[in-house]
């Protein structure tokens, strides 16, 4: 989302202002084009050589003092912005932009941009509290700026309470979220399965499989980021489900058939990429089971077949169910989408290099009930949930249209 895009990243008067660092940082990682702002306090906190060296960029601090490229600095710079960033973001900054100063070059630049701006406010508890600077950020926000945060916490000064600045990780977030600019699934209810189950045999085991829920995770946020209200049903993961995503954790295929039957029916969207255990052990022991002598034999009991159950039941909704195998993968995956009354599956073949679990790519093809076989390159699964969702956006016009 970041790759080639001019992020301008303003940095103000606030203990908080080391942190801009670290996003700096990641913005580079992530491909963007950063260029820094720094205010003459900001420059109490931080140099200028640190943002210059980690944004290789030269870095502004002076309304008038001579730039370094002129195409781009000044005016230049904020038309050619994608995203102004203010991080952190001061009850001064945010004073001056309510009420139209322009009197640096940060100021200047926010006035003089039609890119989206965000705030990310640090202050002391009582100075972000006080109703001047709430007033101020309640007209910022109708003006059509931005806010995330702030956290709360222990404050540099010594106290407790609101005005820390957020995470990075949802200042980040947020910033995605703001440079999606089409919203094609805006109003629209989109449930996604992820990750593995587990099915106990005793309160310290338990059966279950190599899925780590990458897939499923990254198809809820770039749904999320599209403009959908997102429900995530995801089995045990070590991953955090992007910032606005309601996330609902289970651990059993009971639990998640109970979960995935709570929530599909005013869903528009359904895309199950979760990899559900089929079997579970008939019979679980409350205490753990102890070593004996000899061979154990566990007998195994059916679980119930989830895409199964929402393809008998679904109505106009558009079903997705994903088929990770090993062999005959795509005849599987065809014969699959039929039986479970599909509108597409999304198959791989996980003994390839590149599309296994644990992984952040995949190889996949989209197989419809109809025969049609779309195969897709190796790709980040990132990309992976676009190309899904493009076609469920594709398929949800159709109907809109009448014609699917």
């Amino acid at each position: 989302m970041f790759k080639d895009k001019l992020i301008v990243v303003g940095i103000t008067g606030s203990i908080a202002a080391y942190k801009a660092v670290e996003l700096v940082s990641n913005l580079r990682k992530k491909g963007a084009d950063v260029h820094c702002v720094m205010t003459d306090s900001a420059q109490e906190f931080l140099t200028p050589l640190t943002l210059r060296t980690l944004s290789q960029n030269p870095v502004i601090t002076a309304m008038f003092a001579e730039p370094k490229r002129w195409n781009v600095e000044h005016v230049g710079l904020a038309e050619a912005a994608d995203l102004v960033m203010v991080v952190p973001a001061s009850a001064n900054i945010i004073g001056k932009v309510c009420h139209g100063i322009a009197d640096d070059f940060l100021t200047t630049m926010i006035m003089a941009t039609k890119a989206p701006v965000l705030f990310a406010p640090a202050m002391n508890v009582q100075m972000y509290l006080n109703p001047i600077v709430q007033k101020n950020i309640a007209v910022l926000k109708e003006q059509g700026y931005h806010f995330v945060g702030p956290g709360s916490g222990n404050l540099a000064c010594g106290t407790e309470g609101q005005g820390r600045l957020i995470e990075l990780s949802v200042i980040l977030a947020r910033a995605e979220e703001l440079l999606v600019k089409e919203k094609p699934l805006l109003g629209k209810k989109v449930l996604v399965t992820a990750g593995p189950t587990r099915e106990f045999l005793d309160p310290v085991r338990f059966l279950t499989n190599r899925s780590s829920g990458r897939m499923g995770y990254a198809v809820a946020k770039q749904a999320y980021l599209l403009g959908a209200d997102v429900v995530l049903i995801s089995g045990p993961t070590e991953i955090q489900p992007f910032p606005g995503v309601q996330c609902i954790r289970i651990e059993t295929a009971q639990e998640m058939y109970e979960a995935v039957l709570a929530q599909w029916e005013d869903c528009q969207v359904i895309i199950k990429a979760a990899a559900v255990a089929d079997y579970r052990p008939q019979s679980r022991n409350p205490e753990k089971m102890k070593k004996q002598s000899g061979d154990l034999q566990l007998v195994l009991s059916r679980n119930p077949d989830i895409l199964a159950e929402l393809g008998k039941k679904k109505k106009s909704q558009i079903l997705v169910g994903f088929a990770a195998e090993t062999e005959n993968v795509l005849a599987s995956a065809a014969e699959k989408a039929m039986r479970k009354n599909l509108d597409f599956i999304v198959a791989n073949d996980v003994t390839r290099e590149g599309a296994g679990f644990a992984l952040d790519t995949n190889i996949v093809s989209f197989v419809f009930p109809n025969g049609e076989i779309r195969e897709l390159e190796i790709m980040s699964k990132d990309d992976v949930a676009k190309a899904i969702l493009k076609e469920v956006i594709k398929k949800l016009q159709m109907r809109s249209d009448g014609d699917g």
